[in-house]
């Protein structure tokens, strides 16, 4: 398991203050706001903690204000359902004594039913492709020694070899990803960091047809403003999964991402929707 993932691990250990209260903590990094995907990965922890059956089937989060990552992050825990079937739980993240993030949790106690999904598509397999620091060390100078960051999650981008970010006109984007590491085998725990994962590249895709993915001066300020998730099959986090990624609109400083994500033989594991800020800056 690489230290990357260890911390990220520890991160989402949240602390138990008092029942339905818990306490999270951001990483030791150089950043203006918490990312997204920690939050939601925390607050889905703590709406974990208090289910004693069910699996997560569906989260849906609305990111309220930016995170402080130099101060600890409140998670408050209402109950909202304990029914047969379903339990639904309610997570408010607090900072400064402001909501910084509301998120509601369903779960399920799993049973038989009809079974469909849509196909994969067809990518290259994820050993035939750069690590994300091996494709973007020439661009280091632009990008800086972001690039060469030790990372929780093994990403590895479909688009061609030796292409140029600003290439990437196409609103879609596949992305093979797995924790970087072998996970304890403990399902919320997998359910979570695949949370924490799902938020880390969806929202770019609504920048590619512009030019602007990656770009050091794309003058944009982009950040997530809601998030929406949907479990459908049992997997491993620290196996291969593709990220299939499109963005179908933009407009008034908004872009919208789905993405599907499948287990490496096939399986629909994840349906992702994100909406987020693309805000143009003045020059």
């Amino acid at each position: 398991m690489s230290t990357a993932l260890e911390n990220l691990i520890e991160l989402l250990d949240l602390e138990e203050l008092e029942v339905n209260i818990f306490r999270g903590v951001s990483p030791k990094e150089d950043r203006q706001r918490v990312f997204g995907g920690q939050v939601a990965g925390q607050a889905l922890v703590a709406a974990g903690r208090t289910v004693s059956e069910g699996s997560v089937h569906s989260l849906h989060a609305y990111f309220l204000r930016p995170g402080d990552p130099k101060i600890p992050i409140l998670y408050e825990v209402d109950r909202i359902r304990d029914g047969k079937s379903f339990t639904s739980r309610r997570v408010v993240a607090i900072q400064h004594g402001q909501a910084i993030l509301h998120l509601s949790a369903s779960f399920h106690r799993l049973e038989e039913g009809l079974d469909h999904q849509a196909p994969m598509p067809e990518m290259p397999p994820p050993e035939s492709l750069p690590t994300f620091q091996e494709r973007m060390r020439p661009f280091r100078e632009q990008l800086g020694a972001w690039v060469d960051r030790e990372r929780p999650i093994d990403m590895r981008m479909c688009d061609p070899v030796g292409s140029r970010p600003e290439t990437w006109r196409k609103p879609e984007a596949y992305v093979w990803m797995r924790a970087d590491g072998r996970l304890p085998d403990a399902p919320m725990l997998h359910a979570c960091v695949v949370t924490y994962a799902s938020d880390m590249t969806l929202l770019d895709t609504t920048l590619r047809p512009h030019g602007l993915t990656w770009a050091p001066d794309r003058k944009i300020m982009s950040a997530s403003v809601d998030h929406a998730m949907w479990f459908h099959r049992p997997f491993r986090a620290d196996e291969w999964m593709l990220y299939a990624q499109v963005s179908p609109s933009a407009s008034h400083a908004r872009g919208l991402a789905t993405g599907s994500i499948f287990s490496h033989d096939g399986r629909l594991l994840v349906s992702v929707a994100q909406e987020g800020l693309i805000r143009k800056l003045q020059s």
